[in-house]
């Protein structure tokens, strides 16, 4: 991966609003990878207590965001298909991590996964981002 998009990613992401919000940390980024992190905190619980899925969403859309525009161009989301599979443990660091699994000019598709520190999978996600021929306008 070119190392000046993966230092820009890194420079955007530290200072994007909703990711400071939720607390969202990459960790890992390579050409069609992410993988990001955050703590599952009680702010982020639903009426249950539990983990809100909107939370586990935003961060696997994180994940999906940084792996489809580490190519150096823009990718705006087209579809994803998210499958809520277990609640974390309170405290627990959660993880995504997107994984490019086809790519054409015009589209791309991706894996995503989310797990606990124990490896327990949360939240399945496919998803499809149209590419936009145009650089990434941070770099």
């Amino acid at each position: 991966m070119d190392e000046k998009i993966k230092k820009a990613i890194f420079k955007q992401i530290e200072k994007e609003p909703f990711g400071i919000k939720f607390g969202l940390r990459l960790i890992e980024v390579q050409e069609g990878y992410a993988k990001v992190e955050m703590r599952f905190s009680k702010d982020l619980e639903n009426m249950f207590g539990m983990a809100h899925g909107g939370a586990i969403f935003s961060l696997i859309d994180a994940a999906f965001e940084i792996a489809s525009n580490s190519h150096g161009t823009m990718a705006v989301a087209l579809n994803m298909n998210i499958n809520y599979l277990a609640s974390p443990e309170k405290g627990a660091m959660l993880t995504a991590e997107a994984r490019e699994i086809n790519r054409t000019k015009k589209t791309a598709a991706y894996d995503i996964h989310a797990t606990d520190e124990s490896g327990k999978l949360l939240a399945s996600c496919q998803a499809l981002v149209y590419r936009l021929e145009k650089p990434l306008p941070f770099l």
